[in-house]
């Protein structure tokens, strides 16, 4: 599917989408849970889950001081109570790890879709690290793991698969964050065909168009987009921008929904995982999940207004 099959799809399947209102997928014991998120099918099993997730890379690398977990307990009870189901981790972000597991009540446990990764050399590396990573999180099964950056692939899928078939873990993966992958990614999608990939794609970014979403959508694979703020240098370039008036037509009201609302208006993203240490902003990342997707013309707008 090239770029022009795309946007001729794109209004179809925001359409039926949207007004299916996508419910959240086994997500239970979290009050005030939203159901009008929208949600992708993971093509391995068809299970849903929301589009919009939460990364932890940065804001949740802290200590055990109380007043720098606070906000942070304000973000994952603002994520659940808003329809937020994926969490994704990873041994590298320092203490994020822990930091989650300790903060997940019980009942956003059970809710929660819980991705970690392996970032190791070696199978000894990778499973001592892997069993780490569960009794951290203090998640059982967890539910997605993924090779991070691709490192020692072969060593570590091995590895992931036999903990799949073991019951472990019930998803894996690769990720990575950075175009100069993106050929190893095809590859990987291509021989390997994980249940997920994960990498960058944004408004601006927009390499992954041309090959690694056609590709992971036409062989089934899932798809987690990272860095779809640019790291916040989107924020940067359009700080005393006002939002346009045509994003009303997509139910946008910030530049963070536009942007999100560009990656996930794509059929093959199945959800893009925003990191943040404010409530206010994860509430304001999660109504980019809701109501309307831009169409083809308005797609076209985005890249001309965050590109100016």
């Amino acid at each position: 599917m090239n770029r022009r099959e795309w946007l001729g799809r794109v209004a179809g399947v925001a359409a039926a989408l949207t007004s299916s209102g996508a419910p959240r997928a086994q997500a239970t014991g979290v009050a005030s849970e939203r159901s009008d998120m929208i949600a992708r099918k993971i093509p391995s099993t068809g299970e849903r889950v929301p589009v919009i997730g939460l990364g932890t890379s940065g804001p949740f690398e802290v200590g055990a001081a109380a007043a720098a977990r606070a906000p942070l307990r304000e973000v994952i009870d603002a994520f659940f109570e808003g329809g937020g189901r994926l969490i994704d981790t990873s041994p590298m972000y320092s203490t994020a790890e822990r930091v989650l597991g300790e903060l997940l009540s019980p009942a956003q446990q059970q809710a929660c879709f819980m991705a970690t990764k392996v970032w190791e050399d070696g199978a000894d590396a990778g499973v001592s690290q892997l069993h780490d990573s569960a009794r951290l999180l203090k998640h059982r099964p967890l539910d997605l793991i993924q090779v991070h950056n691709l490192r020692d692939l072969a060593v570590q899928l091995a590895t992931l698969r036999a903990w799949k078939a073991e019951g472990k873990v019930r998803y894996i993966g690769v990720t990575h964050y950075t175009i100069a992958t993106h050929a190893e990614l095809a590859r990987v999608i291509r021989q390997e065909k994980p249940d997920f990939v994960q990498f960058n794609y944004s408004a601006v970014t927009r390499d992954a168009e041309h090959r690694l979403l056609p590709l992971a959508a036409d062989r089934g694979v899932a798809v987690i987009v990272n860095r779809a703020f640019e790291d916040g240098g989107i924020f940067a370039r359009l700080k005393n921008v006002p939002v346009p008036a045509w994003a009303a037509d997509f139910d946008a009201t910030s530049w963070a929904q536009v942007l999100l609302k560009y990656v996930i208006a794509h059929p093959a993203v199945t959800c893009v995982i925003p990191a943040t240490g404010k409530a206010r902003h994860m509430r304001d990342n999660l109504a980019g999940g809701r109501g309307r997707l831009p169409d083809a013309t308005t797609l076209k707008r985005i890249i001309a207004a965050v590109n100016a």
